[in-house]
């Protein structure tokens, strides 16, 4: 049976129940986007019963560089943020479904005033029952937007900053009212920089390739542990170089990845087939990797994840 959730939230210091989470309509991050989140998932392995939250510290270490790029001084690592995460999951109790997470950092002083300095931080994370992003992930098919991709200079795509996700939107409702699943974006200078909230990656002769750090994208989690799939269970080459608008429509293969998304194969771009028109054997074989990997089933990568409902001494080690 479903549950359903959040039912909690960890909010100004304690975990209470999600209705009195709740800020002031004056909150700073509310209206000039001085926030910056993260995207954590867990999921549920049906033969040991446990839920493995994958690559946690990995997200907490990001959010709060996050928070170095937002003049933030919080009084958090990653290993206490991972656990209050443990508190949180093991208070609402999920079994048997896949979980999202959302950890949050924003300037929570309630005052008018454009600026970074001279404002209070705060953290507040929360959790909920969460299946696909995207619905049609065997074949999406996607769009070039006429949106660019925000530049670091302008604001950074490394920080998850929630201000910067208007960007995202604008994205991701012009592609969608168009009948597409999703579009890409291109940089400043012309070439594939990512998703609207999701990193690329095609196949061209048996080569996979992904856009560099400094074409404005995310610094993925999943796509790093993608790269190292790829190389170390595919034995396949990956190139991360820039990449062509055009490129893409003569690409054999190409998918997006990320912790909302998971991974996605992409069947056309621009009303043209992405190879034949269907997923392709690397991609397959990168989504059935990941799903495993994510689920704590292969023993070489069972690090990344961390197990909620065993004793807690071992859930952090």
């Amino acid at each position: 049976m479903a549950q359903t959730g959040p039912n909690y939230a960890y909010f100004e210091g304690k975990i209470v129940p999600i209705a009195e989470a709740k800020l002031s309509v004056m909150t700073h991050a509310l209206h000039y986007g001085t926030g910056a989140f993260g995207g954590v998932r867990a999921y549920w392995n049906d033969e040991e019963e446990e839920l493995f939250i994958f690559r946690p510290l990995d997200h907490f270490k990001r959010i709060l560089n996050s928070g170095k790029i937002l003049l933030m001084d919080l009084p958090y690592t990653p290993e206490s943020m991972l656990q209050i995460l443990l508190d949180l999951l093991r208070k609402e109790n999920y079994r048997g479904e896949n979980v999202y997470i959302r950890p949050l950092i924003y300037k929570s002083t309630p005052v008018i005033g454009v600026r970074l300095h001279d404002l209070d931080d705060d953290f507040t994370m929360f959790a909920q029952p969460f299946g696909s992003y995207i619905p049609n992930e065997e074949g999406a098919k996607v769009t070039v937007s006429a949106w660019r991709r925000i530049d670091d200079n302008v604001i950074p795509a490394r920080g998850k900053i929630t201000g910067a996700y208007a960007n995202s939107a604008l994205i991701k409702t012009d592609a969608s009212l168009k009948g597409y699943d999703e579009a890409l974006v291109l940089d400043h200078n012309g070439h594939i920089s990512e998703g609207s909230a999701e990193n690329f990656f095609m196949v061209r002769d048996g080569v996979v390739i992904t856009p560099p750090i400094s074409g404005n994208i995310l610094e993925g989690i999943t796509r790093r542990s993608v790269i190292q799939l790829i190389q170390e269970q595919m034995n396949l080459d990956v190139q991360v170089r820039e990449i062509d608008r055009t490129e893409v429509f003569v690409a054999d293969e190409a998918f997006f990845c990320g912790t909302g998304v998971q991974v996605i194969a992409i069947a056309e771009v621009d009303h043209r087939k992405v190879g034949d028109g269907t997923m392709g054997p690397v991609v397959r074989q990168v989504r059935e990797l990941y799903h495993a990997v994510v689920r704590g089933k292969l023993p070489q990568y069972r690090d990344w994840n961390v197990p909620v409902y065993r004793a807690e001494t071992e859930a952090i080690s």
